[in-house]
Formats: structure tokens, C-alpha cells, sequence
């Protein structure tokens, strides 16, 4: 363990406290109630699984708001290490101090705007295609609305826990009207019927797989894209104009790498799984690909789904490219014009 854990572990966690206090409040209302039972949850070490008591959760919620209330204006804070501060965005330098002890540090500016930090122990290093996967599992600090899996330059950052969580809470929120598509397909498929716990946990890693690959795409789809997406993103200031950037970016990385692994290898579950998880702005810029999974319901063997992706390649780079070209022609001004791309994105796939 490194010295000073405990300081560090109570500056990461200050930060997502300050982070939370600045953006939680914009989420919509059933999103903010959701996540924030996962963190009362993850905050008393509550297995996925386990009933809370309301009026805790009650006290609870009351409390955080309030201490939201007051940190607001806070600035972020540099974190401990090794008799210095470091800045606590410089993910590199913490991490060369920290995943030699077993731990592992990320931090990232998420939708929106909203700054992320995590800090975890470290469940395993890997590499694959040139690029550096770190596996976290338990969290010892984190923010509201924690993202199961980032990338950050060639590095790619995967939550076991934070993946587990998403994953019984889409569970839990399918199970309480049961209705027919694909998700339910998927969770008969890893056993739910027959016990939450155990097949949330087959669950949990084979679809760590499935965000490795989506991962893996984003670093394919960011060398085709340049350094210019990051800083166009990160300008954008409306939020359709952000919503249909990113949802392309997702298309384009699920076309070049997860979608064509995933039938190449046959994964059904997970397949179904994907197309469970197809919506929002995903969906309303990708009918073909709705109508390739009712195809491939309908018996087609996944030819459908292979036409699409192989479409989708080349028509995911491109809006990504009009972006691009629209942001650098007319910088600020241009986000009324991205934003309706949505519609033009959505007919000519």
C-alpha cells in the first residue's frame, strides 16, 4: 500500500463530491433517483442485490444535497503522492506511482461536462492491439453516475463493480413490468430466471468483454478522427449538438470492432444484449440498425446485422467527418447545424 492512502483516497473522493455537487442536479429526475441509490448503496458496501431501507436511502439523499449545497463553489483539489501534488486530471503520473502497489486511477470529463474520478484497486493489467487495458474492482472512491468503461489515449479504463452495478440496476428496472424484447432475451440467456446472483456475475464478465471491444473501437475510431474530436467535443456547449456527436462516435466504434467480434464469435447473448442497450440518440440516428435485429428475429442468421455494420463503417465516419468539418468552419456557431444532423444521419445509412 502507499503512503498516504487514506489522504488520497479522501482527495479523490472530495473531488467526486465537488463534481457531484456541481452537475448531478442537471440529470433528469428518474436518472438521478436511480444513481443515486447505487451510490447510497456503494457507499455502505449494499451488495447489488440488497433491499434498502427507504427511510435510510431518505435521511441519506436529504443529507448529501445539502453537503452538495455547500461545496458548490469548491475548487478541485491536487491529490497526495509520494510528498508532492499532482494535478487530478494527470492520470499518468498517478498511475505510474499506483499500479505498481495494486491500484489504479481515472479521471476524465464525461457528458455534458461533467468531471470523473475513480480511484480502485487494480484487478489486472492487460494489452491488446497496442493499447493498455486496466481492469478496476473494488472502488475506493468515486462519483455519481460512475462510467463502467473509459478511454483515455491509448489507455482503456474497465470497472468490474461499477459494471456489476449497471448491470443489476437495468435488471432490477426490466423486472418490475417484465417486458418482451431484447433484454429480456439476454437476461434469460445468462440464467436470470434461475438466480439473480449467479448469472449476474456471468453477466458481468462477458459483457466486461463487450466494453473492452467498444473501448478498443473508440481508440480505432479516435486514430481515424484525429486529436480534433476531443477538443471539438469538449466545446460543445449543446446538448443535442453533444448527443449526436457522441452517438456517432459510439456507432462508429461498435461498427469497426464490437459489433463484427461479436458475430464473428457468435455471441448471442451479448448481441441481444447491445441492441438492449440501443437507445436515445443511438437509436434515433440508427433505425437500420433496429430493423436489422427484428431481421435477425425473424430468422435471418445476423445477415442483416453484418450488411449494417459493414454500411455503417464508412456512414459513421462520415457524419463523424461533417462534424468535424462543420465545428471547424464555423466553430461555436456550428452546433445548431450538428445538432440536426441527427435527422440527415439517420436516412442516409
Amino acid at each position: 500500500m502507499i503512503a498516504d492512502f487514506e489522504r488520497l483516497v479522501a482527495a479523490v473522493q472530495a473531488n467526486c463530491h465537488v463534481s457531484d455537487a456541481r452537475f448531478a442536479r442537471d440529470m433528469g429526475l428518474c436518472t438521478y433517483l436511480l444513481e443515486m441509490r447505487e451510490l447510497y448503496r456503494w457507499e455502505q458496501g449494499a451488495a447489488p442485490t440488497a433491499v434498502l431501507p427507504q427511510a435510510a436511502v431518505g435521511a441519506w439523499l436529504s443529507g448529501r444535497e445539502a453537503m452538495w449545497g455547500a461545496i458548490e463553489e469548491a475548487e478541485l483539489q491536487g491529490l497526495p503522492l509520494d510528498g508532492t501534488t499532482v494535478d487530478p486530471f494527470d492520470v499518468d503520473t498517478m498511475n505510474r506511482a499506483l499500479v505498481p502497489h495494486g491500484l489504479v486511477y481515472g479521471a476524465g470529463v464525461g457528458r455534458f461536462g461533467k468531471p470523473q474520478f475513480f480511484l480502485a484497486a487494480l484487478d489486472r493489467e492487460e494489452q491488446r492491439d497496442g493499447v493498455r487495458i486496466l481492469v478496476a474492482r473494488h472502488e475506493h472512491a468515486r462519483d455519481l453516475g460512475a462510467a463502467a468503461a473509459a478511454c483515455r489515449g491509448d489507455t482503456i479504463y474497465l470497472r468490474l463493480e461499477s459494471l456489476r452495478r449497471l448491470l443489476w440496476e437495468k435488471a432490477e428496472t426490466w423486472a418490475v413490468k417484465r417486458p418482451e424484447g431484447p433484454l429480456q432475451v439476454a437476461l434469460d440467456a445468462y440464467g436470470f430466471p434461475d438466480g439473480a446472483e449467479a448469472a449476474l456475475e456471468r453477466m458481468t464478465a462477458v459483457e466486461a468483454e463487450t466494453l473492452t471491444l467498444h473501448e478498443l473501437g473508440e481508440v480505432r475510431a479516435g486514430r481515424l478522427l484525429g486529436p480534433q474530436w476531443e477538443s471539438m467535443l469538449t466545446s460543445l456547449t449543446d446538448r443535442r449538438a453533444e448527443l449526436l456527436a457522441r452517438a456517432a462516435r459510439d456507432h462508429l466504434a461498435d461498427c469497426l470492432v464490437t459489433l463484427p467480434t461479436l458475430l464473428s464469435r457468435n455471441a448471442w447473448p451479448s448481441l441481444h444484449f447491445w441492441f438492449a442497450n440501443l437507445d436515445g440518440m443511438r437509436q434515433e440516428i440508427a433505425p437500420a440498425m433496429t430493423a436489422a435485429y427484428a431481421a435477425w428475429r425473424n430468422g435471418d442468421g445476423g445477415r442483416a446485422i453484418g450488411d449494417a455494420v459493414r454500411a455503417g463503417r464508412a456512414h459513421w465516419q462520415r457524419v463523424c467527418e461533417d462534424i468535424l468539418a462543420l465545428h471547424r468552419d464555423r466553430g461555436v456557431e456550428a452546433q445548431k447545424a450538428i445538432a440536426a444532423l441527427s435527422a440527415s444521419a439517420a436516412t442516409r445509412l
